[in-house]
């Protein structure tokens, strides 16, 4: 009798149709994560089918009975239970998003091997940034964000204009990288250090930080460190929300955004528009942003992604506008320079197409982009006063390739290709200046003088580039690269007025640039617990449009070479499920033929040369601690040594700095939070920022002390879908810099930061 029924339900079960289902794993920030074990079961006749998620998050289970009520189990994160689904099977189901909290040993990056990769296998120092902090800290500038990671210093110009510090002293220096979605946000030949407020960052999913250098995979820019922002999938649950924001000074900011989705369709819509007034004297700032993403996910192999991002920034920008001592300590809302101003808008495009065949991944991503910025620099004034604009547009393609060869094993290849035109159109001004009761120099209004630059440049740039990773034993893995950046400018002068001594210009010219970037290393995870890691990396930095043809008074630009850079470090990373985690790196790093510029003691003309050296070594630690279901602590600390090592800025004067630290260079860069949820409904935190003393002046004569911040943030969910939020920033009201310098002619000069704000945030969430 037993015998007959099992025939009849294998008889009957043959004739059901059947069809292939793809489980999705991905974290709490939308990415994928890879090597989990998924078991099917409920709707088989077995007891279950499993099988291990790819590099893309994906598990595929193919014949399962269509109409079938399948459960999906996903484990292999320590500490945790099981993360389970259920569906039912169709024929045109869309994959099943299965959303885990991978244990700190267990974290994900995309941005270091550019596809999904455990952190603990990273040979690197990364710094991650969740979507749930980002909705906590509700961040008015993005230093706030990034401040969070060990030995990262991001401080304000202005509007959500700034300079970073990476390993490096604070600067606007071309020595990072910034992506969007592992697209450069600019091109290699147009940097800018804002480029931050190019992105909207409120709306980002996450943001990844690699500190030191990134070329083999991303090439020139990459020496101090990586930022890449990430959008927020439009294949989440379909949801919306919308905040509005008010503060001191005229502060509004309205945010919103929200996604739909279709079966395996979905399309998610994110806007940010800003005004204020500035606290200080002539400071507005107004700014638009928008991101559009569709995704699509194919039924087992694919996955297409279209981004469109816009942002439009108009800002009286101070810029750092520097104060002498006595009114820094006492009028610090006055400027002097409130004919300063910027005008930016930035569009993005790119098509995200990644295919698996087999144990091959495909990824290929066209992009366009397009940058304009109109600014009167308010820190050239005094010297060398000018208008101008720049724009570019951007045409590229990155591809690549990943082979698992078994046995833990993968190779991956790719080249990335750029085009992008660009012009600067700059004149001079004549600025008019007021002298107040008190004998300050106000520069209140300008008039137009003749034109200095008129160009147009073109940079183009294609480079190949592999990396293997090889598992030498089950815990052992090593991991090595290298790639060859080939890249050339085309620059062409529309002037034909002679050039004056203030501004110099090159001829018609052609620059060729080639460099090859190797990068090895290895990680070992001693246990579940406990893995280490060491590098080493070489790094480049091509010289930007503006140092090449933009010669001012130097002698000679044109053969400006690029900067170099040779980084190795090594780390530890401690995890206990999600109860704690530590990770501490330290690193060396030496930057060779670095562009500084003296006089001439015979001509007295200007000299750029490619005759630095500088030497940077640190050691950063970060963790974090949940003590209680309702206490969490977290903590982001750095002591670094930044040297000249060879700097002779001017022969005949005998200013020689090497041996001496670099200014704007603190030590020490510390962060720590506490965060108490007592109750569901409310939540407070309490964070110190410290900021290290630092010398002002390469001669090293004159030192700032250093601040330290304290920030309070209050949550309070009013409704289930209503919520409070309440920040005070700079709470005991500090007197600080975002930066100081000092030089003999001006004496102690410090860019006062802003006082005591208070900002509160209503938001509504529906589905």
């Amino acid at each position: 009798m037993m015998l007959s029924l099992s025939l009849t339900l294998l008889l009957l079960g043959s004739q059901i149709p059947a069809a292939g289902v793809t489980i999705q794993i991905v974290d709490t920030t939308g990415l994928p994560v890879p090597g989990l074990t998924v078991t099917v079961d409920d709707c088989l006749p077995a007891p279950g089918t499993t099988t291990v998620s790819d590099g893309r998050g994906q598990a595929t289970f193919p014949g399962l009975p269509v109409g079938g009520a399948c459960r999906a189990t996903v484990t292999g994160l320590a500490g945790m239970r099981p993360a389970t689904t259920t569906f039912t099977v169709s024929a045109d189901l869309p994959p099943v998003r299965v959303t885990v909290e991978p244990t700190f040993s267990e974290q994900v990056t995309v941005t270091e091997s550019r596809g999904p990769q455990l952190v603990r296998e990273t040979p690197a120092a990364l710094g991650t940034i969740s979507r749930e902090t980002i909705a906590e800290l509700k961040p008015t500038h993005p230093g706030q964000l990034l401040g969070q990671v060990a030995g990262v210093w991001v401080n304000t110009t202005g509007g959500e204009g700034h300079q970073t510090a990476i390993r490096q002293p604070l600067t606007t220096n071309p020595v990072y990288l910034y992506l969007e979605d592992g697209v450069p946000t600019r091109s290699t030949g147009f940097f800018n250090h804002n480029a931050l407020y190019e992105v909207n960052v409120p709306a980002a999913a996450g943001i990844e930080v690699t500190k030191g250098p990134g070329s083999v995979l991303y090439g020139s820019d990459a020496i101090g460190g990586v930022v890449n922002v990430l959008t927020r999938s439009a294949l989440e649950t379909p949801a919306w929300n919308a905040e509005i924001e008010g503060g001191p000074y005229g502060w509004v900011r309205v945010l919103g955004g929200g996604n739909v989705r279709h079966g395996r369709h979905g399309l998610r819509v994110d806007a940010n528009v800003t005004r204020t007034d500035g606290w200080r004297d002539a400071t507005g700032y107004n700014r638009q942003s928008g991101t559009l993403r569709w995704d699509r996910a194919g039924r087992h192999d694919g996955l297409l992604k279209a981004l469109v991002t816009f942002s439009r920034i108009d800002q009286q920008t101070a810029g750092s506008s520097s104060l002498q001592e006595h009114d820094y300590l006492t009028n610090p809302r006055r400027n002097l320079t409130p004919i300063s101003r910027r005008d930016v808008a930035a569009f993005r495009a790119s098509l995200d197409y990644t295919r698996v065949a087999g144990r091959t991944v495909w990824n290929v991503i066209p992009y366009m982009r397009y940058d304009s910025m109109g600014l009167l620099a308010n820190w050239s004034l005094t010297y060398d006063p000018t208008d101008y604009t720049t724009a570019n547009r951007s045409f590229g393609v990155l591809a690549r390739g990943q082979r698992d060869l078994g046995a833990r094993v993968s190779i991956a290849a790719g080249v990335d290709v750029d085009v992008s035109p660009g012009y600067r159109d700059e004149h001079v001004i004549v600025p008019t200046v007021d002298v107040t009761p008190d004998g300050a120099r106000i520069f209140a209004a300008y008039t137009d003088g003749p034109t200095v630059y008129d160009y147009d440049v073109t940079y183009a740039g294609v480079s190949p580039y592999a990396q293997v990773d090889v598992s030498i034993t089950p815990r052992l893995r090593a991991q090595a690269g290298v790639r060859l950046d080939m890249s050339h400018y085309t620059y062409d002068d529309h002037l034909e007025t002679e050039p004056t001594a203030r501004h110099q210009r090159p001829d018609d010219a052609t620059r060729r640039f080639a460099r090859a970037t190797p990068k090895l290393g290895l990680t070992w995870a001693l246990s579940e617990r406990v893995s280490v890691f060491a590098s080493y990396r070489d790094a480049f930095r091509a010289p930007s449009e503006g140092q090449l043809f933009r010669q001012g008074s130097a002698r000679n630009t044109i053969d400006l070479a690029p900067v170099k850079a040779t980084n190795v470090e090594g780390g530890v990373r401690l995890a206990h499920g999600l109860t704690w985690n530590v990770d501490a790196s330290v690193y060396r790093m030496v930057k060779r033929d670095d562009i500084l510029s003296f006089r001439d003691p015979i001509s007295g003309a200007t000299q750029a040369v490619n005759a630095g050296q500088t030497r940077h070594a640190g050691l950063e630690v970060s963790g974090a601690a949940q003590l209680h279901r309702a206490v969490r602590v977290s903590t982001a600390w750095s002591y670094a040594r930044h040297r000249y090592v060879d700097w002779l800025v001017d022969p005949a004067a005998g200013l020689d700095y090497s041996g001496r630290e670099m200014e704007v260079a603190p030590r020490t860069i510390g962060n720590a939070m506490l965060t108490l949820t007592p109750r569901d409904w409310l939540q407070v935190s309490v964070e110190e920022s410290v900021l290290g003393a630092y010398y002002m002046d390469a001669a090293n004569t004159e030192r700032y002390d250093g601040h330290t911040l304290t920030n309070l943030r209050l949550r309070v969910r009013l409704h289930r879908a209503v919520q409070l939020h309440v920040r005070a920033l700079n709470l005991a009201n500090a007197r600080y810099a975002e930066s100081a310098s000092y030089t003999v002619a001006r004496g102690r000069e410090f860019a006062p930061g802003m006082p005591r704000t208070i900002y509160a945030t209503v938001g509504v969430d529906w589905k």
